[in-house]
């Protein structure tokens, strides 16, 4: 559904996107995993057709992003990062107008909104720039849903958005999927790259790695210890001193080191846990 082959862009002296290429299979849901700054929005941009690429070709439901933009158009749901429903029309309002724009109605396509759409029906009249956070990205779902895309970019979607709100997108998600709806969304938290069937890692415009998130982890190349005490920061000094250390970091309220060579794996204080998507992505940044 996406086919995307050595995509560069560059602003004045700052690269975007170096090289990026990947492919994303029809109805699945694809993960660009980075921090602010890694190049999703660019790339999103690209795919949406808001900028071109200096160079490279991408594809998205077999319509070129340059040569078949105004078609394109018609098979994508966009959600950006940003908020940008009209904030002084009603939830009802702004719903309509999205269905018009695409030549639709909201009751022709009710069917694959319905289940987000019920969430804020009650406050249908109140305007968009007056709803929470999450009540704000359900309707930005929906309007980006309304013309029934084939395949739909959520950029940053749940980012300052509430734990619970995060979670019931999270599962949104997975019930468009089942609808056969190919979703690629980005997404600046690492816990979130378990819940795609695969993943990029991207940073500095870079693909890292794409894999699935079990295969990324399953190829940590070392053995991770934690280890915490009542000063981690001293520790993480000491330790960054040890010649036997390979990589040590801060991560929530303990260390995560991996170690040059082999070590005793009794040496107290120290405890072999399992990487997960953000050990892999330092230690892929590392290398």
């Amino acid at each position: 559904m996406v086919s995307v082959k050595n995509i560069n862009k560059k602003y004045k002296e700052v690269v975007a996107l170096e090289n990026i290429s990947f492919d994303v299979e029809k109805g699945e849901l694809f993960g660009l995993i980075g921090p602010d700054g890694a190049g999703k929005t660019s790339l999103f941009r690209v795919l949406t057709t808001l900028i071109l690429p200096d160079s490279g070709k991408a594809t998205v439901d077999g319509l070129d992003v340059i040569n078949d933009y105004k078609e394109l158009r018609k098979h994508i749901g966009y959600m950006p990062g940003r908020f940008s429903l009209y904030q002084d029309l009603s939830v009802e309002e702004n719903l309509n107008f999205f269905a018009t724009v695409f030549n639709t109605t909201v009751e022709e396509n009710y069917d694959l909104i319905k289940d987000i759409y019920q969430q804020i029906e009650p406050f249908k009249t109140r305007r968009a720039g007056k709803l929470s956070g999450g009540m704000k990205q359900k309707l930005a779902l929906s309007c980006a849903l309304i013309h029934k895309p084939s395949v739909l970019f959520l950029d940053e979607p749940t980012t300052g958005v509430d734990p619970v709100s995060r979670k019931e997108f999270w599962e949104m998600l997975k019930r468009l999927k089942e609808q056969g709806i190919t979703i690629i969304v980005s997404t600046p938290y690492m816990d979130e790259a378990t819940l795609c069937d695969r993943i990029a890692l991207i940073q500095h415009g870079k693909i890292l790695s794409i894999e699935t998130p079990e295969k990324i982890i399953e190829d940590y190349p070392k053995k991770l210890y934690s280890a915490e005490s009542d000063n981690n920061y001293n520790l993480l000094e000491q330790l960054r001193k040890n010649a036997l250390v390979d990589s040590v970091y801060m991560f929530g309220d303990s260390l995560h080191i991996t170690f040059k060579n082999e070590i005793d794996s009794n040496i107290p204080g120290l405890k072999e846990i399992k990487p997960s998507v953000e050990d892999c992505f330092i230690n892929l940044m590392n290398r």
